[in-house]
Order: C-alpha cells, then sequence, then structure tokens
C-alpha cells in the first residue's frame, strides 16, 4: 500500500517537472534549421568540390584538414555550452563584464546552439570531407595506376579516422573547459552585434 501511495507521489512530481510535448518540439526552429543547413551545404560543398577539382594534391589535403578542423571546432563548441554552467555568467554580467550577457544568451538556447554546430556544420564537414577524398582518391588513382576503390577506401577511412580522433579530444577538452569556450565564443558573437553585453 505504502510502495503504491509513493509511487504515485512520485508520478506527480515527474509530471510537475515534465513540459508538454508542444514545448520541447519547436517545429518552427526545426524548419529554420533544416533551410539553413541546406543552404550552408550548398555553398560550402560548392566552394571545397571546385578547390579541389581545380588545385593540386597537396592543395587539396589542405582543404580537408581545414574541414576536420572546422567540423572539430564546431563540435567542441555545441558540446560546451550544454555541459557549462549559467552562475558564473550571471556574477561576470552583474559585474557587467563585456561578454557575459551574450554567453547567458547562448546558454539559454543551448539546444539549439548544440544543434546548430553539432548537426548542422559537424555534419555538412563530413559530408565535404568525405566527398572531397574522393575526389583526390580519384586523382591520386589515375596519376599513379593504382585501384581507385581500395584507394578511395585508405582515404576515407583515414579522414573518418581523423575526424573521429579529433572530436574525441576535442570533446573532453570541450567538457573540462566549457565555461572558457562558451566565453570566448560570446566575445566573438559581439563582435557581429551592435549591443554588447
Amino acid at each position: 500500500m505504502k510502495t503504491k501511495q509513493y509511487k504515485e507521489k512520485y508520478e506527480k512530481k515527474l509530471k510537475k517537472y515534465t513540459h508538454p510535448v508542444r514545448r520541447i518540439i519547436d517545429v518552427k526552429w526545426i524548419a529554420q534549421i533544416t533551410i539553413l543547413a541546406f543552404f550552408i551545404a550548398i555553398f560550402f560543398s560548392g566552394i571545397s568540390d571546385y578547390l579541389v577539382r581545380e588545385v593540386n594534391i597537396i592543395l587539396g589535403i589542405i582543404i580537408i584538414i581545414f574541414f576536420i578542423v572546422l567540423g572539430v571546432i564546431f563540435d567542441m563548441v555545441g558540446i560546451s555550452v550544454t555541459s557549462a554552467k549559467q552562475a558564473p555568467f550571471n556574477t561576470m554580467a552583474s559585474k557587467k563584464i563585456k561578454g557575459s550577457k551574450t554567453a547567458i544568451k547562448l546558454l539559454q538556447n543551448a539546444e539549439k546552439v548544440s544543434a546548430f554546430c553539432n548537426d548542422v556544420i559537424g555534419d555538412i564537414c563530413n559530408v565535404i570531407t568525405g566527398a572531397a577524398g574522393v575526389v583526390i582518391a580519384t586523382t591520386i588513382s589515375g596519376h599513379y595506376n593504382i585501384d581507385l576503390l581500395l584507394t578511395v577506401l585508405i582515404i576515407n577511412s583515414v579522414i573518418a579516422a581523423t575526424t573521429i580522433g579529433g572530436k574525441a579530444s576535442g570533446k573532453a577538452y570541450a567538457i573540462n573547459k566549457s565555461e572558457i569556450i562558451v566565453y570566448k565564443v560570446a566575445k566573438m558573437c559581439n563582435v557581429f552585434v551592435k549591443k554588447r553585453g
């Protein structure tokens, strides 16, 4: 009997702290981020594809490294906003330290910032590096008469391993230094807004 009462009491508490589904799923935001991702993907894919096809193998590898690093950096930002605590920035805001109000806004919109950084930019970088890897593999295969399938397999495996290794090390740093990263990002964001806080 007591167990049933405790269960009912616990379920009431859960309902109290559970938000309705319509509040959790922001349809407008999902539509906006999907459209934004589409245009960002076209822009970056177009540029990278053109550059990789027009330049030599070494510059092509540099382009791939650039997008791997970009993906790792944005992944770190996405992890940081979801793991950082708001309390230090509230204290900084009360002392009117520049960047603190922007940092608070980033943390208050952590799910959106994380979706943009981890999913939009991160996934686009993965797609671009994979496509660029195929182009470079085709070039290498043609120049040195190496089997195309084997070349594509090796290059894309190296790209995947480098990306995963970079993101794994970046995650550990992002979690441990989340407040510092969020603050640095906030300061950078202030460059693009009129009101600084």
